[in-house]
């Protein structure tokens, strides 16, 4: 059942990009990117749905280290940005 919302969101996204195209309306990069990080975020959704618990915990853990991680080097080099 989510794997088909996963393709039908696809689906609805190259049909939104192609009636845009159309239509000759201007598409932002930034709406693209977006756009794809939704239907990315979907698919990921529908794969952990789909894992059994312990290697879901694990993974979810993984992530959230992740991206500490990377809030914490993006605070770190801010710093170093605004000293210079």
């Amino acid at each position: 059942m989510l794997t088909a919302v996963a393709v039908l969101a696809s689906l609805a996204f190259l049909g939104w990009l192609i009636y845009r195209a159309v239509r000759q309306k201007p598409i932002k990069a930034h709406t693209i990117a977006r756009a794809i990080a939704y239907v990315a975020a979907l698919y990921t959704f529908v794969f952990f749905l789909s894992m059994d618990i312990p290697r879901l915990i694990q993974v979810v853990v993984s992530i959230l280290l992740g991206a500490a991680l990377i809030v914490l080097a993006a605070s770190l080099q801010r710093r170093q940005q605004d000293k210079s």
